[in-house]
């Protein structure tokens, strides 16, 4: 943007060097990125950050320069005195949401013609074209306040009204470049009371523009949603002056005075009437006061600043202060709208102040003793317990394909669909944040088994997103797990299941990390292979699955591999970590001997052997020390409907060596206990 230094004079009596005063400017956050003489001035090309809309006029940047020079800031006149006479245009505002006011004022009687020398200069320096005098006034009160303004010729205004709204269904307006437009319908428009005149604060439409014709005009000066006009602009292409401003916020308080300047300099150059003011403010602009403690903006700083003089920085950037002893109160003005915090306030007090004179010091630190937490151990114990199993590590990002659940097969009303969306994604086939790990271990698989790997073993641990509805996601830690071993003919042993395999992994993974009990059940899962899955309970909580996957998944991956065995698995790290036992308690080796005897159930194909387990080793006897399962067998002389199981019970006394009567006493009675329970059949 640029600016002319004597312009700024006329609100501010600097007496620096034009250099000076561009250092003091820098300095306060405003670059001063050039300068140049034009007729004995000196115009400066001035950087504004996005946040700054206040400083895009001159009155804003002399208000910095103020600021940094101690001097008072002198403001333009604005002021209409006495009653007047009502306008006979009236104002709507359909779309309160997208136009916070709209005010305007009607000036009849006017003789449009050239502007004064003095004018066309300023504007010509700051690289604006002069027109005419009305339009003129237009375009020099928007660089002197800021604030963009719009005249319309009052006669040519149907039904002597304006209303602001949207555009509606295949809507096209002219605009004053002369180009006929088509807008979208969320486009906000400003109408007379037959079509539109003007697209709201980006341009003015060809019908009702000013020109040396018109003897009465409409004055606007409105505020308008910085979203609405930013995405507008962008769609149809059209940059303005206008739109520059309106998209980065203007003061929907100030607007009046901006309206009321412009009125006051038309009615100077071009003559005229100006008749009452029209206004409508649907919803008021309340100030906000943000609460600082004197203490926390010098410990943020580095600084001693005494109270006073943070309390006048502020009041010199018209923010309103209120001391309440150990803090204060900060009410920034309307055109500051980036002012929110308190750090924001904090910042403000230090580039008035001068970030040249906050002091340097060695920043202090106390660094950790480098003690792992107790969650950190843990986590780093299941690291390598799973190393120890031969499985590897892999770290993906946290980002995954929206069509990762479908090919899943999740269903809709499943959790793991309230996924967050990701506004701008390094592509648009990982727009979404995880809410399962297993995609993207798939994915690793794929990738591996394409480059000639036939044994993998991978697992990962980190964190999935799920919308729960609140301002922020839901973080679970989780740990997934996928294992491919492509089968090979042996002659010298009998290959393992993959499914049992993984199984075993996460059984030693469970007791090296002490996990406390746990058991398997079948799993629902629609992913997994119906009679190859579980899902892993922990005192009656699911914590996850593990199975082979299902058929028809991996139909979609499209492997050249005759019926794979591909096992995965996930756990919440939450619910396993807490089920981790504090203290380790010590047992003395057994002194005596031990008896084992085999119990061959036939059961019912329903019933688990988990829950067979769960029974068996809740009987109560003080000489049973273990109960596994070593045996599963269906097919000849077994019921369709049936199976039978295996089960090897030990049997040790702590004080005495067992006979075999007092073993087969205790056996019999859990024999009996077992078949009742199941309804079952010793096998033969």
């Amino acid at each position: 943007m640029r600016i002319s230094f004597e312009w700024l004079k006329d609100f501010v009596d600097v007496t620096a060097s034009p250099d000076d005063a561009a250092h003091s400017l820098t300095m306060a956050g405003l670059e001063i990125e050039g300068m140049e003489s034009v007729e004995g001035d000196t115009v400066m090309e001035v950087n504004v950050t996005p946040n700054r809309p206040d400083c895009l006029n001159i009155l804003g940047i002399a208000r910095e320069a103020a600021a940094a020079f101690g001097l008072p800031l002198k403001k333009p006149r604005a002021r209409i005195e006495g009653s007047r006479e009502k306008g006979d245009i009236r104002v709507e505002i359909d779309a309160p949401d997208l136009c916070g006011r709209y005010t305007g004022r009607v000036i009849r009687g006017v003789s449009v013609g050239e502007s004064p020398d003095w004018m066309k200069k300023r504007l010509e320096k700051c690289g604006i074209r002069a027109i005419n005098s009305v339009v003129d006034v237009t375009n020099y009160v928007l660089l002197e306040l800021g604030h963009p303004l719009h005249a319309f010729d009052a006669d040519r205004l149907a039904g002597k009204m304006i209303r602001v709204a949207k555009a509606g269904k295949d809507r096209c307006i002219t605009t004053l470049d002369g180009v006929e437009r088509r807008v979208p319908e969320d486009t906000l428009l400003i109408w007379d009371g037959r079509e539109p005149v003007a697209i709201a604060g980006i341009m003015g439409g060809e019908g009702s523009s000013v020109d040396v014709s018109a003897r009465n005009i409409f004055l606007e000066s409105a505020y308008f949603d910085p979203s609405s006009i930013r995405r507008s602009s962008k769609i149809l292409g059209l940059k303005s002056e206008s739109s520059y401003r309106f998209e980065r916020g203007t003061d929907r308080e100030y607007l009046e005075t901006a309206l009321n300047r412009a009125a006051i300099l038309i009615q100077e150059i071009a003559g005229g009437t100006i008749h009452d003011i029209e206004d409508v403010y649907p919803q008021k602009h309340v100030p906000v006061a943000i609460e600082v403690r004197y203490q926390k903006a010098n410990s943020l700083l580095g600084t001693s600043i005494e109270k006073e003089e943070m309390l006048r920085i502020l009041e010199m950037i018209e923010i309103s202060t209120c001391d309440k002893g150990d803090s204060f109160t900060a009410t920034p003005p309307a055109f500051r709208g980036d002012i929110r915090e308190p750090v924001d306030v904090i910042e403000e007090i230090a580039r008035c102040y001068g970030y040249d004179k906050v002091p340097v010091r060695i920043p202090k630190t106390s660094l950790p003793d480098g003690m792992l937490n107790k969650k950190e151990r843990r986590v780093e114990m299941l690291r390598e317990a799973f190393r120890k199993c031969g499985f590897n590590e892999v770290v993906n990002y946290s980002f995954m394909n929206p069509d990762d659940l479908n090919m899943l097969s999740i269903s809709e009303g499943d959790k793991r669909r309230r996924h967050i969306s990701l506004m701008n994604p390094l592509r648009q086939e990982d727009s979404l944040m995880r809410t399962m790990l297993l995609p993207s271990l798939i994915n690793n698989f794929l990738y591996n088994l394409a480059r000639g790997t036939r044994e993998i073993s991978l697992y990962e641990l980190s964190r999935v997103f799920l919308d729960e509805g609140g301002p922020l996601p839901n973080e679970e830690l989780k740990l997934g797990g996928i294992y491919f071993r492509e089968n090979s003919s042996a002659v010298w042993h009998e290959q393992i299941p993959s499914f049992f395999v993984v199984k075993g992994v996460l059984e030693a993974v469970f007791r090296e990390m002490k996990a406390g009990e746990y058991s398997m059940v079948p799993s629902n899962e629609v992913f997994l292979h119906n009679g190859k899955s579980a899902d892993i309970l922990f005192k009656g909580q699911k914590a996850g699955f593990i199975g082979e996957v299902s058929p028809h998944i991996i139909g979609r991956l499209n492997l050249k591999i005759k019926k794979p065995e591909i096992v995965v698995f996930e756990l919440s790290l939450d619910i396993l970590l807490s089920m981790v036992q504090e203290k380790t308690v010590f047992a003395q080796i057994p002194k005596y001997p031990s008896i084992e005897r085999d119990i061959a159930l036939v059961v019912d194909e329903r019933l688990t052997a988990g829950e067979i387990l769960e029974w068996l080793r809740g009987y109560e006897s003080p000489v049973m020390e273990s109960v596994e399962l070593f045996d599963y067998y269906k097919g000849k002389n077994i019921p369709a409907d049936k199976k039978s199981l295996g089960f090897r019970i030990v049997y040790r006394s702590k004080d005495r060596t067992l006979t075999d009567t007092e073993v087969e006493a205790v056996h019999g009675t859990l024999v009996a206990y077992i078949l009742e329970k199941t309804s079952g059949e010793l096998r033969g």
